[in-house]
């Protein structure tokens, strides 16, 4: 059993996200997604820092370093793009013109609590940023993460104990174990990784699961 890679991860995301969609993507895994967008499918593509229809990363030594995304990684555009401000990307942002928000996390409560940013005394952004304002415009929020933390530690959890981002508020978590939808009765787990049982995926859950007949979750 070998946990989905990060590359496999953002291809699993990219092809949940149905064709015509307006999607904003968040820093650090997110940012990866673009590369990954079938290429039958219309999907627009927001960055907070203000450019609609972002494309995939350029060539090594391709990269123009005046067009980047808000994690500051070279992008390109796709035809149609453009570029505005931070007033009209935040106002795309906050008038439900996005369809989803993919974004990371730190920790994702039982309940749908997201916690994505730190007080800065230890690892992560230590500001919450236009998360708050993601979490709240876009009509799904999408967490993409890996399903433990670097220490060990559950990132799905009965209750954050990180700072709070927004309440309530995630719809599906994509880890490199699991495809997990957060329901009015708990975490459901709609995809799990081949050859892992859902007692050691609970196991690696700080929250009680449940399951029916979860599909094999593939990259």
């Amino acid at each position: 059993m070998t946990p989905l890679t990060r590359e496999g991860l953002a291809r699993r995301v990219a092809r949940a996200i149905p064709d015509g969609s307006f999607v904003n993507l968040g820093i650090g895994l997110p940012d990866m997604v673009p590369d990954h967008i079938p290429e039958d499918r219309e999907v627009v593509l927001h960055s907070e820092n203000g450019i609609l229809h972002v494309g995939p990363r350029p060539p090594e030594g391709q990269e123009d370093w005046n067009l980047i995304n808000a994690g500051k990684q070279p992008v390109t555009i796709r035809p149609g793009g453009s570029y505005f401000d931070t007033a009209l990307s935040f106002a795309i942002m906050r008038g439900g013109h996005l369809d989803i928000s993919v974004l990371g996390a730190f920790q994702v409560s039982a309940s749908g609590d997201l916690a994505n940013w730190s007080t800065g005394e230890n690892e992560g952004v230590p500001a919450v940023g236009g998360a708050m304002d993601l979490a709240v415009g876009a009509r799904q929020i999408w967490v993409m993460m890996e399903h433990v933390s670097r220490y060990g530690h559950p990132r799905l959890v009965q209750a954050c104990t990180y700072p709070l981002t927004a309440r309530g508020v995630v719809r599906r978590v994509f880890t490199n174990l699991a495809v997990i939808a957060v329901t009015a009765e708990g975490l459901e787990v709609e995809e799990i990784l081949p050859g892992l049982s859902l007692e050691e995926l609970q196991r690696q859950t700080g929250a009680p699961l449940r399951a029916t007949d979860p599909r094999p979750l593939e990259a």
